[in-house]
């Protein structure tokens, strides 16, 4: 089974053409600058297939795992502060 949707590839491929023309700008609206990293023009293509709804998987668990960790360092910590009193 496909993970991504024909018409998410289309979109993903429209956002590179966008790219290599230099009319590509990220941030919302198109107001931020130029696109400039491959990277950043496929993500840019991939939110867009998501924003209409079509076959795209989740974003990454990275940020997420990023801030439970951050999470489980900040009541260590807490914990910590009870034992020394």
């Amino acid at each position: 089974m496909a993970r991504y949707s024909r018409s998410a590839g289309k979109d993903v491929k429209r956002a590179m053409h966008k790219r290599k023309k230099g009319t590509l700008k990220s941030g919302k609206g198109g107001k931020g600058g130029k696109v400039k990293s491959r990277k950043q023009a496929i993500a840019i293509g991939l939110s867009e297939a998501r924003k209409k709804g079509k076959k795209v998987p989740k974003k990454s668990s990275s940020k997420r795992k990023s801030s439970s960790r951050k999470r489980k360092s900040a009541s260590k910590r807490k914990s910590s502060r009870k034992s020394k009193k």
